[in-house]
Parts: structure tokens; sequence; C-alpha cells
């Protein structure tokens, strides 16, 4: 299931980010129809039950360009430790159920989005959504790196994109790519289906210490600063209550 129609870079430009009652009741459809699953899914991983899905961490190779070294640079001068190490898991959650669904993807456009998704998110914006934000850096960056303007708005439609719910059933869009890893790394959508042997190599690798705290306290103070924006749309849902209780390995 996709997200509503309307919810595109256009919109997000236009509106910076914010919904209009028509677009939270359509949000809302999107999210009762999902929902089943959801929490089916989040009772599974809290519960012991896991699927295979892994990829062999030694072997896997990250993008390696400009772009790709120019968004590790800003995420690395830019983000919070946690922030840090969440974008880079959500990469690996999203590459490997990629894998899982069989989507086609652009792997550097996906690796930047996710390292560039947040990259304003513990610095709110006031009535500007911090999608919208991180992705108008996001183009900044992309320029920078020499990148041609038709490929810094598919970067930026995915960044900004990647909040809206639904988004996420369709993997080889940068936007759900970066969705469906960061819904997994915040509120353990999908966990259920990973091997949890690899789960815990990649929080070896990449360690969850203060994240959920982090977090919360970014999504609270965004919903503050955009009261009419998605995140606050997902808190008012009591989404930021599933972040404690995500499945994931405690003190990791």
């Amino acid at each position: 299931m996709a997200a509503p129609a309307g919810l595109d870079w256009a919109w997000a430009q236009n509106t910076c980010g914010k919904l209009t009652t028509a677009q939270r009741v359509r949000l809302m459809w999107v999210m009762l129809g999902k929902l089943p699953d959801l929490v089916i899914d989040v009772v599974r991983a809290r519960t012991g039950h896991h699927g295979p899905a892994q990829l062999e961490l030694a072997d896997a190779r990250l993008p390696d360009t400009a772009l790709a070294r120019r968004a590790e640079h800003e995420a690395r001068a830019v983000l919070s430790a946690p922030m840090l190490e969440h974008a880079y898991r959500s990469y690996w959650f999203a590459r490997v159920l990629a894998s899982v669904d069989g989507a086609d993807y652009d792997d550097e456009l996906a690796y930047v989005s996710c390292l560039l998704h947040g990259i304003t998110l513990e610095h709110p914006s006031a009535g500007c959504c911090f999608a919208v934000t991180s992705a108008r850096r996001a183009i900044e960056i992309a320029l920078e790196a020499g990148e041609t303007v038709e490929r810094t708005q598919d970067l930026a439609a995915g960044i900004a994109g990647h909040l809206s719910f639904g988004v996420s059933a369709d993997l080889s869009d940068p936007a759900g790519f970066v969705a469906a890893g960061t819904l997994l790394d915040t509120f353990g959508i999908r966990l259920s289906e990973f091997d949890p042997a690899w789960v815990r190599e990649l929080l070896l690798l990449h360690p969850r210490s203060g994240f959920e705290q982090t977090m919360v306290t970014a999504l609270r103070a965004e919903a503050a600063a955009v009261p009419a924006g998605r995140t606050e749309w997902l808190t008012s849902w009591g989404f930021t209550l599933l972040i404690g209780a995500s499945g994931f390995p405690s003190k990791m």
C-alpha cells in the first residue's frame, strides 16, 4: 500500500510538509489498514519469533562515490553519535529488506538518502518539517559533489517522502527504502523477519546506545516545532511509545 497521493516533493516544497485535515484523514486510513500487520510483527519480535533475513556484513560494501563521501562527511559532522548510527543501521536494514522483497534500487541514492534523511532533525525549524529541511540540505550537498539537478531532485524527493506513512511498501523508491529502514530501526517494524544473530552483529558495528531517548526527544521537539507536520501526526498516534517496545536487544 502506497502513501496517499499528493504527498510528493512538490507538495513538500510548497507546504513545508504541513498536512491538511483531508491529508491527515487519508494517512489515518493508510495506517489503520496496516495496523494489524504492524502489531503482529512487533509482538512476534518481542516474543522471540524471527526469520532468516540477513547479509554478510564482512563482504558487503558501501557506495564509494563523490556524493556518498560528501554525505558521509556531512553526517559525521552534524549528527550526534546515536543519530549517526541510526542512519547506518537504517541503510543496512533496508538493504536486507530490499533483498527479501526483491526490490531493485539505486544503491547510491538509497545510501545517501539514509545518511541525510534526518540531518536537521536534532535542530528543528519552526513551521517546516525536518524531512523537507533535510531534503533541501541534501540538494546543496549533492550539488557540491557535482551531481546533476535531476539527480539532486531525486535525492530530495526520497528524503522528503520517507516520512509519509505507507511508502515503505516499495523499497525500489528511495523514499520507500529510507522509510522501511527507519521504521524498522526506530519502531521495530519487520524486525521479526531478521536472523537475531545478524541483528546483534549489526548492533555491535552500529550500537543503539542512547538512541531511544535521543529519538524520542528529537521527535517531540519536531512535533512541537511543526504542529501540522507528519511527525506531529505520528506522535499523536503514540508512535513514540513503540520506540521503547521495538524488540531490539537491550543495552546494545
